[in-house]
């Protein structure tokens, strides 16, 4: 690689890198923050709070989005009693009580609460409740198997006012209890908020994803259980296997019909191909294949419907592949080589008595693979992914299948692992694009 050429890859890294992070950081919004929960997603809404709560645990997405110390837990849901008792519903000493200000929890004189966890919080871990109360005497917090640095009293108060109970589970043993404890006086309570405390604030959603980055680690799949990027290794091959002779296959026939149809501009042979590309473009995918595993597969016994055994299982599938593109590729090259046909130096050339060949192939070609490259170029981070419809149909293993099957079962790591090393490959492709327009064109400086 010349001098010119290094300085310009390693420019176009540097200022790649921004682009890199954007894209790491809307994978991240998109499937860590804007979907929802995962575990909802991928268990199910009526599984329970703890097989949630180890989900999220086991995948990173018990921590704050981006930073923080503190960050929610299903251990106790967020709790407003405005409306109902809610969680203690039914509890011993607490009854529900409204106004037109709204609702509460009241405890009568001397009574007793115990905090309704969900399941049990996770032992030796710090805490934090903050509660919304009023009370005519003052109250206490009593702890089972949980400490704390600070005082229990919780002072009378005649308003509604908001305190905090931050205290630390047990390393081990029986589960913590928390019991609230009235005074003499009756003793209100309107909502209750539980957090759980991260090792340090930069100890994140994002933080856990980057790392995960850094180690060239993707995940696990949670359909399969097993690391994304095995199954991305694995299914690599069956796709390449089918969209590389697409790719090269529809790219050089759609080249040759589109420089017949510039050599034959407005007769026979370039309108049959014009109408030809028309009616290819305007057949829907899911037909091709339909029609071709219907007559070419099981009337014809042709080809095999399913399976990736041996290339003839590949054969049909890429058959329609090509078909089905060959409409579009063609009147694209088409009009590209049509830009050259009538330029001055085309007349020039078949004034000097050369042959039709030696002009497409030697000097309107050429001329037109700044366009043409664009095209294919761009394409290529696509051959990875595989084909969705395709795959499925045949039986062929690969990406798209895989893709198909994540979207399905909601696998995000397997569906984010996909989408993020398509897009680099796409960087890289356009990459790519500038220095094959080098070469091509010698117009083209890279500065």
């Amino acid at each position: 690689m010349t001098s010119p050429i290094k300085s310009y890859v390693l420019r176009r890294v540097l200022y790649m890198i921004p682009t890199l992070a954007g894209i790491v950081l809307i994978t991240f919004l998109l499937f860590d923050v804007a979907g929802g929960s995962p575990a909802a997603m991928v268990l199910g809404k009526n599984a329970s709070a703890q097989a949630m709560e180890e989900f999220d645990e086991s995948k990173g997405f018990n921590k704050p989005v981006l930073a923080g110390l503190w960050t929610g837990t299903r251990a106790l849901e967020d709790a407003d009693f405005s409306r109902s008792a809610g969680a203690l519903s039914g509890a011993t000493g607490a009854r529900f009580m409204s106004d037109h200000g709204g609702g509460w929890v009241r405890l009568a004189p001397n009574g007793a609460c115990a905090v309704p966890f969900v399941f049990p919080p996770r032992p030796g871990t710090v805490f934090s409740l903050r509660f919304a109360y009023r009370g005519e005497r003052p109250a206490a917090w009593a702890l089972q198997n949980a400490d704390t640095p600070g005082p229990l009293e919780i002072p009378a108060s005649a308003e509604w006012r908001t305190a905090e109970l931050i205290f630390r589970t047990a390393a081990a043993g029986a589960p913590a209890v928390l019991t609230l404890r009235a005074g003499a006086g009756a003793f209100d309570v309107r909502a209750l908020r539980l957090r759980r405390r991260v090792a340090h604030g930069w100890d994140s959603q994002l933080t856990h994803y980057l790392g995960q980055l850094a180690r060239l680690d993707l995940g696990v799949s949670t359909a399969a259980n097993r690391k994304v990027t095995d199954l991305l290794r694995e299914g690599i091959g069956p796709s390449l296997a089918l969209t590389v002779p697409i790719f090269f296959g529809g790219t050089l026939l759609s080249i040759a019909l589109a420089l017949v149809c510039a050599y034959t501009r407005n007769r026979l042979p370039d309108r049959l191909l014009v109408l030809g590309a028309v009616v290819l473009m305007s057949v829907n995918y899911l037909v091709w294949i339909i029609a071709g595993q219907y007559l070419l597969a099981y009337k014809g016994r042709w080809f095999p419907i399913w399976g990736f055994d041996s290339w003839r299982h590949l054969a049909l599938p890429v058959l329609i592949g090509i078909a089905s593109g060959l409409g579009a590729n063609l009147r694209f090259y088409r009009t590209v080589m049509l830009d050259e046909m009538y330029k001055d130096y085309v007349r020039t050339a078949f004034a000097k008595g050369l042959s039709p060949a030696g002009v497409l192939l030697k000097h309107v070609l050429p001329n037109a693979l700044i366009p043409i490259l664009t095209n294919t170029v761009i394409a290529i981070p696509f051959l990875y992914t595989g084909s969705l419809l395709l795959e499925s149909f045949f039986g062929i293993p690969g990406l798209g299948g895989l893709s198909v099957n994540a979207i399905n079962s909601a696998d995000v790591d397997v569906v984010r692992g996909v989408v993020l090393v398509g897009a680099v490959l796409y960087m890289g492709a356009s990459l790519l694009t500038d220095l094959c327009y080098a070469v091509v064109d010698p117009r083209v400086k890279l500065r």
